[in-house]
């Protein structure tokens, strides 16, 4: 009798919890109650600013099915213009070209920016998943928390970016001289009016000058914007080549996203979760212990389980016609050296690929990683990032420890050849984009800088190391939580 007095009770107060507060608020305080988080006071803040946005979702006006843009030619020659006009002057400019003057503005996008592992992806994702939630799955079934259906998509911003590069190529396939950004737009807008983006970041010119005539567009075919990010709004692409162009897209961020910081939250609540030793191995000095050599092997062949296959390799496709050689391999695990994916010219879309082909990706030799490996270092974060986001499990075999694994540093790095020349040519190797950016020095020389880096090179370099060396923190933290028993999709 008293158990069932104490349930009602419980249930009494998730019941008063949902009248007084917003879905978020209230399942956020249902994972506190069943001791799966702690009480954060950055956490209760941004739950309640989320749960103003699910509020505001119900007068979330519908996308405008317009698609004649190249009858009328209306935005064909708009990017420059964009660019050039103040925010105010280019919100009209869309409006009258768009015909969304009948149409009230959208709900006003977040924008949640702070150190790693201090809940901004796990507040965002909780909203998320309330968006569109069935009412048996909802905190409570408050007629105020109710808003219409609404599509929605959630995605890492690396593979965004790159989907919206690919997108942009093959309608430029079929218009070479039309404007892509408009109907790429509005064919994101038709597939969800709710778009949330986890690690918000721009480390790639390409990307740098798509995203202000993107968001844009966006916001006027009524889509509303979450965002995750390490970085606050002014710290976007800082030191990037041609950031000068970038800025008005941060001016734009400002001004059509509220902007919550969550700096203040120096708690990584990764770091307390303990991985099950499964994930992680590395050479211990005594080659007799259990870190030796052969033994380490032989937990990774336990691992790798059933045999590689006959095929001499397999090829993994990739966007824009690419693959990526995966040449040990089985049904369901693919086995790397370090070398392979991090000193070859991959990137996102690469690791990507072979995270929705492969569940478990073993990787040995993987060194210590300083400023003396940046560009090496720069790839692992990147296959980390994938490996995260789908919940593939990485099993690697280091030569030290996890919190030996990343050196922090201080970027002092310069440039033996000065600033350079930007050109950026139509097709290339780029991680994030089918572009290329090379520099050209004062000698002459070409060199290619992409979202991999280049060291001495680039006009980026001291930010891009920087970044570099934050990433370093949050990929560790991520390791930490994908070293648990329950990570990994089977």
């Amino acid at each position: 009798m008293k158990t069932v007095t104490k349930k009602m009770t419980a249930q009494h107060r998730v019941a008063k919890r949902c009248l007084q507060t917003g879905p978020v608020t209230a399942a956020y305080e249902r994972k506190v109650d069943a001791g799966e988080v702690q009480r954060d006071h950055a956490q209760v803040a941004l739950a309640a600013k989320l749960d103003a946005l699910y509020e505001s979702l119900a007068a979330l006006p519908p996308v405008p099915m317009r698609t004649d843009y190249r009858r009328e030619g209306s935005c064909a020659s708009s990017g420059p213009r964009l660019l050039g006009r103040s925010l105010a002057s280019a919100q009209s400019f869309l409006r009258k070209k768009l015909h969304l003057w009948s149409f009230g503005p959208s709900p006003r996008g977040i924008y949640i920016h702070g150190p790693v592992g201090v809940g901004k992806s796990f507040l965002m994702d909780l909203f998320y998943a309330l968006v569109n939630a069935p009412d048996d799955d909802s905190c409570c079934k408050n007629n105020s928390h109710k808003h219409a259906k609404i599509t929605k998509r959630r995605v890492h911003f690396h593979e965004f970016m790159l989907d919206v590069h690919h997108r942009i190529f093959v309608y430029k396939q079929e218009h070479p001289r039309d404007d892509a950004i408009p109907i790429v737009a509005q064919q994101l807008a038709q597939e969800a009016q709710l778009l949330c983006f986890d690690e918000f970041q721009v480390t790639d010119v390409a990307d740098a000058m798509i995203l202000k005539r993107l968001f844009l567009f966006l916001s006027y075919w009524n889509v509303v914007v979450v965002a995750t990010s390490n970085r606050a709004p002014d710290a976007l692409y800082e030191g990037g080549i041609n950031r000068s162009l970038f800025l008005p897209f941060i001016d734009m961020l400002k001004h059509t996203f509220d902007i919550i910081s969550m700096e203040d939250s120096q708690k990584d609540y990764r770091l307390e979760s303990r991985a099950d030793g499964q994930s992680y191995f590395w050479l211990s000095k005594d080659i007799h212990g259990d870190n030796s050599i052969n033994n380490i092997q032989a937990q990774l062949e336990e691992i790798f389980g059933g045999t590689a296959s006959t095929t001499e390799t397999e090829s993994i496709s990739v966007l824009f016609g690419r693959t990526v050689q995966v040449a040990r391999f089985n049904d369901r695990c693919a086995w790397f050296d370090f070398s392979e994916l991090c000193y070859q010219p991959l990137g996102a879309a690469d690791y990507i690929s072979l995270c929705r082909r492969f569940p478990v990706i073993i990787m040995e030799h993987v060194p210590q990683l300083d400023a003396n490996h940046l560009n090496e270092a720069r790839r692992f974060v990147t296959l980390v990032d994938a490996c995260y986001e789908s919940r593939t499990r990485l099993v690697l075999a280091a030569q030290v420890p996890l919190d030996e694994l990343f050196v922090d540093f201080e970027a002092q790095i310069e440039s033996s050849d000065g600033d350079g020349e930007l050109i950026v040519n139509d097709k290339g190797g780029n991680s994030s984009s089918f572009a290329t950016t090379m520099i050209r020095t004062k000698e002459g020389k070409y060199y290619e800088w992409s979202a991999t880096g280049r060291i001495g090179v680039s006009l980026a370099q001291f930010s891009s190391a920087n970044d570099l060396a934050f990433s370093f923190r949050r990929a560790a933290s991520r390791l930490v939580e994908m070293g648990g028993k329950g990570w990994g999709r089977q």
